[in-house]
């Protein structure tokens, strides 16, 4: 007979499952305890992240533009770290960053370094005057880990903490605060390896806008002028900066016969804080600097060439800096200088309400050939960054304004296609982070 111990099916009691069940049931909890532990970390980890990303970037882009405004002067370099390291501060203070704000306050929390290309070198204090990219960098910041120390028990999991890298600097771009004017430029004549610009060099003073009696290129009924909008008004406010005209190179732009020297003169010399006429310091702030020398420029077209003249003897430029004889003119370069030291606080003569680059103009540069005068369109070679050195007369004969070409100055609009290779009006942009030297994009970029 078969025994029936043998024939009945083993069968665990409830009893005997118990200790199995809850060694089950402990390690599902910690599982889900670590899981917990890690989204709350993880979370934690990828907003700071966010916010110190956001913070770095504000803060590069602070400093490239501060370096802009006071490239050239001694404290350069001091005053960028400066002004990047108080906006990362400013970001930090803002409500809800209360860990990175003390954080921050720390020393050697944030690396402030400049160099001449976007490619870099980056060092501090930097490559002097050439400098003029800013990198922001914050190699370790730590975090309060709430749960961390769990996953770190469980696996190869380092420190809790961020990084963060920023880079920004100038980039050309189309502008759409022209100034109503035009100067005929050769496009055979554009080298900027060699310096030259359509034929323009920096330093080079220019007439801008001629006056009666002058002769001009564009021919006969033209002083230089520009038509965007309705007349004199559209004049005065575009010449005073109120413009909103955008082109761009290849298109073409309509001339103004006409002199229009009340609306223009009341729209220039707003940057030099003159208000005549319906414009006002409200709307039309003057330069950070309104310095100019007395007596004024002349131009001389009795002789031929006709010539620039300062006391009576031609005006020569030499690097920026322009004399007449053995006088001295207050130009792009005396100018620069005094804007430099007005934005780094230990300058004098500083127009307390004033802004920066108001005396720079944004014009075109056309192709005039073969224009014969009148209402006519010529093409658009590129455009100009010109120094007004003076204010303009409202004497029709002697209407003229001066200016001298600069390669770089503040503009607006959107980045252009060749951002490291081109001059002309410029914008502060946020670049990729690369390798020092390289082209090379950086694994944090």
């Amino acid at each position: 007979m078969m025994n029936l111990r043998i024939r009945q099916p083993f069968t665990a009691t409830p009893r005997r499952q118990e200790g199995s069940v809850s060694v089950l049931m402990v390690i599902a909890l910690a599982a889900m305890a670590t899981m917990a532990a890690l989204a709350l970390d993880g979370g934690h980890l990828l907003l700071n992240k966010t916010r110190l990303q956001n913070a770095v970037d504000a803060a590069a882009l602070s400093g490239a533009k501060t370096l802009s405004q006071v490239a050239g002067e001694v404290n350069a370099a001091s005053a960028t770290q400066a002004a990047a390291l108080n906006t990362l501060m400013q970001n930090a203070n803002a409500p809800g960053n209360n860990e990175l704000a003390a954080a921050v306050g720390g020393n050697g929390f944030a690396v402030v370094e400049l160099s001449e290309t976007v490619y870099g070198p980056f060092s501090y204090p930097g490559p002097g005057a050439d400098a003029k990219y800013v990198r922001v960098s914050v190699p370790s910041y730590n975090l309060t880990g709430f749960f961390w120390s769990v996953a770190q028990a469980f696996g190869s999991v380092g420190n809790k903490a961020v990084a963060a890298i920023a880079t920004a600097g100038p980039s050309p771009t189309s502008p759409c605060d022209l100034a109503p004017l035009m100067v005929c430029g050769e496009a055979s004549q554009y080298d900027p390896d060699a310096g030259m610009f359509w034929g323009f060099q920096f330093g080079d003073l220019q007439v801008l806008k001629s006056a009666a009696g002058n002769s001009s290129a564009i021919g006969p009924g033209n002083f230089q002028l520009l038509d965007f909008g309705s007349g004199g008004s559209s004049v005065r406010d575009d010449m005073a900066g109120g413009g909103s005209v955008c082109r761009n190179v290849g298109e073409n732009v309509q001339t103004k016969p006409g002199n229009t020297v009340g609306p223009a003169s009341q729209g220039l010399n707003t940057r030099f804080g003159i208000y005549q006429g319906p414009v006002n310091s409200s709307d039309y702030p003057p330069d950070l600097v309104t310095t100019s020398s007395n007596p004024a420029i002349t131009y001389d077209d009795s002789v031929t060439p006709p010539q620039s003249k300062y006391q009576g003897q031609p005006v020569t430029s030499s690097g920026g800096d322009l004399t007449a004889g053995g006088n001295a003119i207050f130009d792009y370069n005396d100018w620069r200088a005094s804007v430099a030291a007005c934005v780094a606080g230990g300058g004098s003569g500083c127009e307390s309400n004033g802004v920066f680059e108001r005396r720079m103009l944004k014009i075109v540069v056309g192709d005039c050939t073969g224009k014969q005068g009148g209402s006519t369109t010529v093409p658009v070679l590129g455009f100009g960054c010109y120094y007004v050195v003076q204010p303009m007369s409202n004497g029709g004969t002697e209407a003229q304004i001066f200016g001298q070409f600069v390669k770089e100055c503040e503009g607006d609009n959107v980045p252009g296609p060749n951002p490291t290779d081109d001059s002309g009006p410029q914008i502060i942009q946020l670049y990729k982070t690369y390798l020092n030297g390289s082209g090379t994009p950086s694994t944090d970029s």
